[in-house]
């Protein structure tokens, strides 16, 4: 034990130490928050530049059907033919021309919109929403019904679908399905891609100790085993350290982003009413009637399901499944890396190896959609499957006997692959000069000495 410790300091230490380390572990998370901010903040911003838009209306049937907005300006000319004036936009003082033709059929128009730009898509969506709107409104009233207007305010509903889990216990928690989706692909996708990369480090470690013949000198000291395992416990302890300062810097940094983003969007939602409320004032509209705040109804649900998530089985689930699964892996890839003396000829002795990972992969994706079906339940509990696809089912909720199933065959299965991928390094880590594949390997793992 000794023996493992000390070469799990060192190999912890090396790499704790290395620039490239710091670098990624504090530019990382700022990424991630980034990632998460970045919509919710561009959602918030508003094109503020005053826009002159010419419209031609050569049916004479759609006079003020696009209504003017704050930046949006709308001029109907009469007296101008539309080549001429899509050809002159800039020098006339408009951002685009909208040219409204006559089709075949009467009511629905052929719209076309000209512009020196692209426009942008706030352009494009007003002016066909207000015509869709417009023109489904003129083929209801051809119908000639009465109070139409008054029976489709009527119609309008909204439905706000509201999720409780109940536990055995009757006792009731608010849920939120996206939010758990969410989870469950962080988890899962963390992964796999910290496995993939961190087993593609330890394999490079070895065939780099190995051409150096530092090996050598190492291994007259220090059981093969021993040092194997001290690598990988090592690896895995500096990708523990990782993953956790990720996890702090990111939800830290994205906790104050999104509470800045959404104390601008909620001033602006305010004063958005607060407009609105001053010029229905003007028209003589009961103000008595007019709603003067801003009902949070879905961000405190939002919240309050992310409460309710069972974070102590999720992150014990992660921190087991990780250790367990990546020290599965690692020892499978340093087995690899000792048979090699290039890293270019572990394609095919790797390929095995991720075959599971990115079979993986896939069946995380079917899981997310349902975490309970036969095919997601039978890879969760195979070994080489189940880190990355029990991770999927954990924000849903699993049975007791199935977690506990899942992780006794991922820890007997370690075990059996660790002994032997000792065998195969301990022979692997002396051979030189030729190209070896898993059935040498093989006989390597049934030699008594």
């Amino acid at each position: 034990m000794k023996q493992i410790y000390l070469i799990l300091q060192r190999e912890f230490m090396t790499r704790v130490r290395k620039k490239s380390f710091i670098i990624l572990t504090l530019l990382t998370p700022i990424f991630f928050a980034a990632m998460m901010v970045l919509p919710s903040y561009l959602a918030t911003m508003e094109d503020t530049d005053v826009k002159s838009i010419a419209i031609i209306d050569n049916t004479g049937n759609f006079a003020d059907a696009v209504p003017q907005t704050e930046y949006l300006k709308f001029s109907y000319i009469s007296d101008t033919p539309v080549d001429k004036l899509k050809n002159t936009l800039e020098e006339s003082g408009y951002y685009a021309l909208l040219a409204i033709d006559s089709t075949s059929e009467k009511i629905t128009p052929k719209l076309t919109i000209y512009s020196q730009k692209q426009p942008s898509i706030d352009v494009i969506s007003h002016i066909e929403n207000s015509l869709e709107k417009e023109i489904e409104t003129r083929k209801l009233k051809s119908y000639n019904i009465e109070n139409l207007d008054k029976i489709l305010d009527d119609v309008k509903t909204e439905v706000n679908l509201r999720t409780v889990k109940v536990t055995k216990d009757g006792e009731e928690k608010e849920s939120n399905t996206l939010i758990t989706m969410g989870i469950a692909y962080i988890l899962s996708f963390l992964m796999y891609m910290m496995v993939l990369l961190m087993g593609n480090q330890i394999m490079q470690g070895v065939i780099e100790e190995k051409n150096n013949r530092v090996i050598e000198v190492i291994i007259s000291s220090i059981k093969p085993i021993n040092l194997m395992l001290g690598k990988i416990f090592g690896l895995a302890s500096v990708s523990l350290l990782q993953i956790f300062i990720w996890v702090i810097l990111t939800f830290g940094l994205a906790t104050v982003g999104l509470s800045f983003v959404t104390e601008k969007g909620q001033k602006a939602s305010i004063e958005q009413v607060k407009t609105a409320q001053d010029m229905m004032g003007q028209q003589g509209v009961d103000m008595a009637t007019i709603p003067t705040d801003i009902e949070p109804s879905e961000g405190e649900s939002f919240i309050t399901a992310l409460k309710n998530q069972n974070f102590v089985l999720i992150i014990g689930g992660f921190i087991f499944y990780f250790l367990v699964g990546f020290l599965l892996y690692a020892a499978l890839y340093a087995a690899v890396g000792s048979a090699v003396e290039n890293i270019t000829d572990t394609q095919q002795l790797v390929l095995p190896i991720t075959l599971p990972l990115i079979l993986a992969l896939f069946v995380m994706i079917s899981g997310i959609k349902s975490p309970d079906s036969p095919l997601v339940f039978w890879f969760s509990m195979i070994p080489f499957t189940s880190p990355v696809v029990m991770l999927t089912r954990l924000p849903f909720g699993v049975p007791g006997w199935q977690l506990a199933l899942s992780a006794s065959l991922l820890v007997i299965t370690f075990i059996i692959v660790t002994i032997f991928a000792a065998k195969i390094y301990r022979v692997g880590i002396l051979m030189y000069g030729k190209k070896y594949t898993w059935a040498e390997m093989w006989k390597w793992m049934r030699y008594k000495n």
